[in-house]
């Protein structure tokens, strides 16, 4: 079994820290400078989710197959932001159907 450079690791955490503050991948609004439509921002964010959750499959492969390049701290970071991903995914869905539901129940 390896051992773990907490330095390194630590120093991994604040770098991914700092990307989760800024994402290289931010929603950008339309070239017109209007807001962004909801449906394209629906889309991209399921999109985000999709490949957050094939990057941190990916990483957890290279680790299990032991790759020179795979680091047990980067790995555990990607699956817990994959699965962090998804739940808030999980969670607007639900309060979107019920907010759906809720105007459906009104009486006009």
């Amino acid at each position: 079994m390896s051992t773990i450079d907490v330095n390194n690791l630590l120093a991994q955490m604040r770098q991914m820290t700092a990307q989760v503050r800024m994402p290289e991948t931010a929603v950008q609004a339309p070239a017109g400078g209007g807001p962004a439509n909801f449906s394209t921002l629906l889309r991209q964010s399921i999109a985000a989710v999709g490949n957050s959750q094939v990057e941190a499959g990916n990483m957890a492969a290279s680790f299990e197959r032991g790759d020179p390049g795979a680091d047990l701290g980067r790995t555990m970071i990607a699956v817990q932001k994959a699965d962090l991903s998804l739940r808030t995914a999980v969670a607007v869905q639900n309060k979107l159907v019920d907010a759906y539901k809720d105007v459906m129940n009104m009486s006009v």
